[in-house]
């Protein structure tokens, strides 16, 4: 998938609902630094939150004061199945209520074929996502400057504790800028990626993959070379033009108000359509919207940026005054404005 405008390069089952494992940890990061933003905080682990802990740990214990941002990390590159327990109870109370945050965000990014029911992964039934949902979410994360920054680390020492990251693609490709790995018996090897390229940004997803390292460096060569990010326009670059009244300068420019990019396959042709509000009649400002330019692929809209005036327009016609009109009006007479004038008919 491309990371800017969601396109997807290529899929396989991408929206089949499977166990997911500990890939499950970016959306319990996600939530948690959305709801508790403050990384300082300090933590106390509570033996209640340590309940049921098995598989992948960072070795907490019932007492101890740790910072949230060292338990992200911990979740995060460690895998800390315990970490995450901690981060559900101290951001939510228990494990139940946080899931319930979990479902509510991923609603919120629209992935339908989601359900959590714990933070860190552990298998339980009604505990799935699907791969195209998963991207998704890795997109939000990569959007969260902390959560990003967290995943893009290999290694760190934080409060007694060192941490090594689990996804080998930070070591074995150059282009990679995390994400997360996975893996429980139901589940297989689960893995999120994401990689960099000049301005553009894939983010790839596999469930049950027993070969994802070489997988995902394949696939995301595979999405740089066969869909380059094209820009269809710059910022602050004009895009066309438009007929305008009541001026003396018979057009005005229309500039993008952002920049835009699309992910264009060889002997792709994309159609520009300029939305224009009508009419337009001086005086216009500039910076003021002034419509919507689309671009359409096979009749499908897959970009769009607002369209401002890139100059100011003056209402710079001759205009009689009401007492001109008012004279002329007892003689049936009315003014048609000529260019530079005035008429009489």
């Amino acid at each position: 998938m491309d990371a800017t405008s969601g396109r997807v390069l290529l899929d396989e089952d991408m929206h089949a609902p499977r166990p997911i494992a500990s890939i499950t940890k970016l959306m319990t990061a996600l939530v948690a630094v959305e709801d508790c933003p403050d990384l300082s905080q300090v933590v106390e682990v509570s033996g209640a939150w340590l309940e049921g802990v098995e598989g992948s740990s960072i070795y907490l214990k019932e007492g101890e004061q740790v910072t949230l941002e060292t338990l992200l990390y911990g979740l995060l590159l460690q895998s800390g199945n315990d970490a995450a327990q901690v981060i559900a109870g101290w951001v939510a109370g228990d494990q139940e209520k946080f899931a319930q945050r979990m479902n509510e965000k991923a609603q919120e990014l629209g992935m339908t074929n989601t359900h959590f029911v714990n933070p860190s992964g552990l298998t339980e039934e009604k505990h799935y996502s699907s791969a195209y949902d998963m991207a998704l979410l890795a997109c939000a994360c990569l959007d969260n400057p902390v959560v990003a920054g967290i995943c893009a680390t290999q290694t760190i020492a934080m409060e007694g504790h060192t941490f090594v990251n689990h996804n080998k693609l930070l070591w074995l490709e150059e282009d990679c800028v995390g994400m997360k790995t996975g893996y429980t018996e139901a589940a297989g090897r689960t893995l999120v990626s994401a990689a960099t390229r000049g301005d553009q940004t894939l983010v790839c997803v596999t469930l049950n993959d027993p070969d994802d390292w070489d997988d995902h460096q394949a696939l995301l060569e595979y999405g740089f070379e066969t869909y380059p990010a094209t820009q269809l326009c710059q910022q602050g670059s004009a895009v066309g033009s438009s007929a305008v009244g009541g001026s003396l300068n018979p057009t005005v420019s229309l500039v993008a108000q952002a920049d835009a990019w699309y992910p264009v396959a060889e002997g792709e042709q994309l159609e520009m359509q300029l939305d224009v509000f009508s009419p337009l009649v001086a005086p216009i400002p500039q910076g003021t919207q002034l419509g919507t330019a689309r671009w359409l692929l096979d009749g499908e809209l897959v970009a769009e940026v607002p369209l401002l005036a890139g100059e100011n327009v003056t209402n710079d016609q001759w205009q009689p005054s009401w007492l001109q009109r008012w004279w002329m009006g007892l003689w049936g007479k009315k003014w048609e404005t000529t260019v530079p004038g005035m008429g009489l008919i």
